[in-house]
């Protein structure tokens, strides 16, 4: 089985799991200590939060202040435009910040959320019966 595995560097643990845990995310405590926290969004994807000395660990490289800069786009399909707004709301209620408005394509709606630390997720609902057909 392959499975997605994203890493973000975060300023509070903690409070990290509890934004990821208001989108709908599940907490995975057998791959979680004080220092990251796997947090599950379904059977293959994952996403490791980590305290920044953690997330060092793994690179040489200087952490992005994804504050201030963009470092990547995450997008997670759901079922539903419903369910769409449900988890951006969510997540606003939990603190997180909307950097733009929804994105309406025809066929796929699209509204992105952005956790304490400025990483971007969009959240987005894809109707493959109004793709434009050439």
């Amino acid at each position: 089985m392959k499975q997605v595995f994203i890493n973000l560097a975060v300023a509070d643990v903690n409070k990290s799991m509890d934004f990821y845990t208001q989108l709908g995310f599940q907490n995975n405590p057998q791959f979680s200590d004080d220092q990251a926290k796997c947090m599950v969004w379904s059977d293959h994807i994952y996403v490791m939060i980590m305290t920044h000395d953690k997330f060092q660990t793994f690179t040489k490289k200087q952490i992005a202040d994804t504050k201030n800069y963009i470092a990547g786009l995450f997008a997670l399909s759901v079922d539903s435009l419903d369910q769409v707004n449900e988890i951006v709301d969510k997540g606003l209620k939990a603190g997180g910040a909307e950097p733009m408005p929804m994105m309406d394509h025809g066929f796929m709606q699209l509204r992105k959320i952005e956790d304490y630390d400025g990483h971007t997720w969009e959240i987005f609902y894809m109707d493959m019966s109004k793709f434009p057909t050439a």
